[in-house]
This record gives C-alpha cells, sequence and structure tokens, in this order.
C-alpha cells in the first residue's frame, strides 16, 4: 500500500482541530498531528510572517483524491497549501494500521 504525508497550515488552533476532525471522521485520513509554526511568505504584494498550524495528515495514495477536496472545501484560506508527500518506508504494522483507518470513497453507490 502507498502511504502519504500530507500537509497543510491554518491560521488558529481551532481551525486546525475542526480540519482535522473533520478528515479523521470521514475515514480520509489514519491521523492528524498538528504543530505551531511561524510562516514568512509573500501575500497581496507585501512580506508577511504570521503564526500557524501546521497539519500533517496521514492517509493513502487511493484516498488522496478525496481528502484534497475535502481539504479544498473546508479550509478557510482562499489559496491553501496542500502538498502530498510520498512515504519512503513505514513501519509494515504501522503501514496496516493507516490503511485500515483509511476508506476512500467509492464510485459504486452500493460500497466497496
Amino acid at each position: 500500500m502507498d502511504l502519504l504525508a500530507v500537509y497543510t497550515t491554518v491560521a488558529t488552533r481551532d481551525d486546525a482541530q475542526r480540519l482535522a476532525r473533520a478528515l479523521v471522521g470521514q475515514r480520509l485520513a489514519a491521523c492528524v498531528q498538528i504543530d505551531a509554526i511561524d510562516s514568512v511568505y509573500h501575500w497581496d504584494g507585501a512580506l508577511q510572517q504570521e503564526p500557524e498550524q501546521r497539519l500533517m495528515i496521514k492517509t493513502t495514495a487511493a484516498a488522496w483524491p478525496a481528502l484534497a477536496a475535502a481539504i479544498r472545501a473546508l479550509h478557510p484560506y482562499q489559496l491553501p497549501a496542500i502538498h502530498a508527500l510520498p512515504v519512503a518506508g513505514a513501519d509494515p504494522a504501522y503501514a496496516a494500521w493507516v490503511a485500515a483507518q483509511v476508506t476512500p470513497p467509492t464510485d459504486d453507490p452500493a460500497g466497496p
């Protein structure tokens, strides 16, 4: 199975927790970790520096399309950063746990 570590950022801890709970609740992610960070970037023609919350979302490649769509739909930013990185190696038991927690949507209305 192909695991992904997906990253995004939001402005507040409340937004981070809301997004994390939604993604895990929809079974698009097995786990979401939240870290406080500082971000420096250009926006609206000016150099910005703001505190943010980084979410590291543990999921599978099969769930990626639905996960990305859910992040875009729920994200408070006009242009959210959404990065998916393949996990080059993972403990097999942990990888199996992630896969068991994530249930990507199916195109078949009757289910998998």
